[in-house]
């Protein structure tokens, strides 16, 4: 055995296991929301508490970093605090609404994450608001970081962030559109960090049950809101745009019984089904120049939604499929961010 002279002990797997078990535990944490927090996938997180080494270095990092036993001071690592930040945040606001709430998500989520990575400007929180009120993105009739125009839902600055929680009726707001995928829970940094959580538009429709189907236009149009808007907040924060990269993620839950059905919109070129979900959840990301986005969105944009539609089965989805959505999206604009959504058969 060779010699130490430094004294570092070996690391005890089995131990560091349990330690995050307890942790988990002491914060009220299940397993779904540990791994939701670690963006691993709920079997991974079984997998890491039987103590199963076959598990990568960067998962396990991840599952440990929300417990506090990983400890580092990287640019990841402050995106992945501020992450796990927004999530515990949108747990303790929803904790005291009824499990049926549509404010809980009931039968699933997504979350978008991203991070400007490059030379921003400092600013203040009272001209951030208003720089990101004007990156909001107005393509559909709910875009993604929207300011509502009600002074009880008005976005607010917490701990340095911008916030906004668009609460459901059983939380006190009367609303009219009150259903999980109206919902939003968002947080924004003036140093170009930003959260979204938010439902399934399926799951509010009378003509079929929830959880049981998987659009193929929402999921496209999201991310390119996503970017776009990313694209747009780099604009106004960063020294040169043209020096700044955007790293996005996102996570879909909940996918368990719902089939891939060309739903939301009937002129979709996604027209297409698949089966059933192959997992109950799917994490994609990318990293984007912020230049190349409104250029080259569907080029980015592609590999991730072709990896999220291999879920359901459907393979060799076409770049070219991918740009005529997107830039069916483009050609939308939607003046009031105080109006209704669309209808129900199109996409909002």
């Amino acid at each position: 055995m060779p010699s130490n002279p430094w004294g570092i002990t070996p690391l005890n797997w089995s131990n560091l296991v349990a330690e995050a078990i307890r942790r988990r535990k002491q914060e009220k944490l299940t397993q779904k929301e540990h791994a939701a927090l670690a963006s691993v996938s709920i079997p991974t997180i079984v997998a890491f508490d039987r103590g199963e080494r076959t598990l990568s270095l960067a998962k396990a990092f991840d599952i440990l970093r929300v417990v506090g036993l990983v400890e580092e001071p990287s640019q990841e690592g402050a995106q992945e605090a501020f992450v796990q930040e927004a999530f515990t945040r949108w747990r303790d606001l929803t904790a005291s609404l009824p499990q049926d709430s549509p404010g809980r998500f009931p039968y699933g989520w997504y979350r978008i994450d991203y991070a400007l990575e490059g030379d921003l400007k400092p600013i203040d929180l009272a001209p951030f608001e208003n720089l990101l009120r004007d990156a909001v993105i107005r393509h559909t009739g709910w875009p993604m970081f929207l300011f509502p125009g009600r002074p009880e839902l008005e976005p607010k600055e917490i701990d340095g962030v911008i916030e906004c929680w668009l609460k459901p009726e059983d939380a006190g707001i009367e609303r009219p559109f009150g259903d999980a995928a109206h919902c939003d829970f968002w947080r924004v940094t003036p140093t170009g960090r930003a959260f979204i959580m938010r439902g399934y538009q399926e799951d509010g429709q009378d003509t079929f049950p929830p959880k049981t189907i998987f659009d193929t236009t929402l999921p496209t149009w999201r991310l390119g809101e996503a970017l776009l808007h990313a694209e747009a907040l780099a604009i106004h924060l960063a020294q040169s745009p043209d020096d700044v990269k955007v790293r996005l993620r996102v996570l879909y839950t909940g996918l368990t019984g719902r089939v891939l059905r060309s739903w939301a919109n009937p002129m979709t070129d996604l027209f297409m089904e698949g089966g059933a979900a192959r997992s109950d959840e799917a994490m994609l990301e990318t990293e984007v120049p912020v230049e190349k986005i409104n250029d080259k969105l569907a080029i980015y944009l592609h590999p991730l939604i072709a990896s999220l539609f291999e879920r359901f089965g459907v393979t060799g989805l076409s770049l070219e499929r991918v740009e005529a959505e997107l830039d069916r999206m483009k050609a939308n604009r939607f003046g009031s961010l105080r109006s209704a959504p669309p209808p129900r058969r199109r996409p909002s």
